[in-house]
């Protein structure tokens, strides 16, 4: 179930890209991302709410919310990055550097979540960066 959930990102966030770029036109691009993200806020609580979700709210550990805090920070910084890339940029060009995340994550994995770095994950992401390359410059 993962796959199809993963699949479905892949095109949701390519739908993002296009969307944004023709919504952010002559639009501040930290006013176009809080709008996303109050739209995002107001769509994961109703799904909380509709999962019935939120009873687990007083069962999260002090660490889990310190860590969810951060990973809010960088993702608001993360988008607030991305949305003035995308009114100053090209999206054919935007979206492959954003994709670099893909190695960075792996490479952030590797040193502070220990997991294997194999050589399917250097080639892949030797891969990523060449394509990401070619297509930016």
């Amino acid at each position: 179930m993962w796959l199809v959930f993963a699949i479905l990102s892949a095109v949701f966030a390519a739908l993002t890209s296009i969307l944004a770029k023709v919504g952010i036109e002559g639009v501040n691009s930290n006013l176009a991302t809080a709008i996303r993200t109050a739209v995002v806020l107001v769509m994961a609580w109703l799904l909380v709410f509709i999962t019935n979700a939120q009873n687990g709210l007083s069962e999260i550990s002090k660490k889990s919310w310190i860590f969810l805090i951060l990973s809010g920070l960088a993702t608001g910084a993360s988008w607030l990055c991305y949305y003035r890339a995308l009114q100053t940029g090209e999206v054919s060009k935007v979206v492959p550097i954003d994709k670099m995340s893909v190695v960075i994550t792996l490479i952030l994995a590797f040193i502070f979540l220990h997991e294997e770095f194999t050589a399917k994950s250097l080639i892949g992401s030797l891969l990523i960066t060449a394509g990401t390359l070619v297509m930016v410059l």
